[in-house]
């Protein structure tokens, strides 16, 4: 099993979720505040491997929604250093297993890349529950008025 290092936002239900399904996978998940961690440039690009930029941001954030921040209209570097003033604006999770880090959580590719299988089938329920559900995007729109959420009040 492997050693996760997991940055993330405490307190979102997805990233709860997304922990929980790594340690049922016998994964050690180390935990860190996303928002908090001392991110350069050099590291916190390093998560995101060859993907475009655009596809590193959290749509989710505060600044996107309300229009303040339009990824697409955002060239790599002022994008990096945006992301560094607001952690808010990085896609969550930041995934790290060895000397490979990734960015989201897309359950097909980290099940190739580290395995999500139950160590112990009687997880096995739980474990293809959470599978299902949309683990990439912000699970807080599920659980409070989706007019809240589309107005760009979610500050999750």
């Amino acid at each position: 099993m492997a050693r996760v290092i997991f940055y993330s936002k405490p307190g979102c239900k997805g990233g709860i979720k997304q922990k929980v399904l790594l340690t049922v996978a016998g994964h050690e998940v180390v935990a860190h505040n996303l928002l908090t961690e001392p991110w350069t440039v050099e590291r916190l690009r390093s998560f995101f491997g060859d993907r475009p930029i655009v596809e590193c941001f959290n749509r989710s954030a505060p600044r996107i929604k309300s229009g303040e921040v339009v990824p697409e209209k955002t060239d790599e570097e002022t994008a990096l250093l945006l992301m560094l003033q607001d952690p808010m604006l990085i896609r969550r999770p930041l995934i790290e297993v060895g000397e490979r880090r990734e960015v989201g959580f897309d359950v097909e590719k980290i099940d190739a890349w580290i395995g999500l299988k139950p160590v112990d089938k009687s997880f096995q329920e739980m474990s293809e529950s959470l599978m299902k559900q949309d683990l990439q995007n912000c699970a807080h729109g599920h659980d409070h008025d989706h007019e809240h959420h589309q107005q760009g009040k979610c500050k999750h």
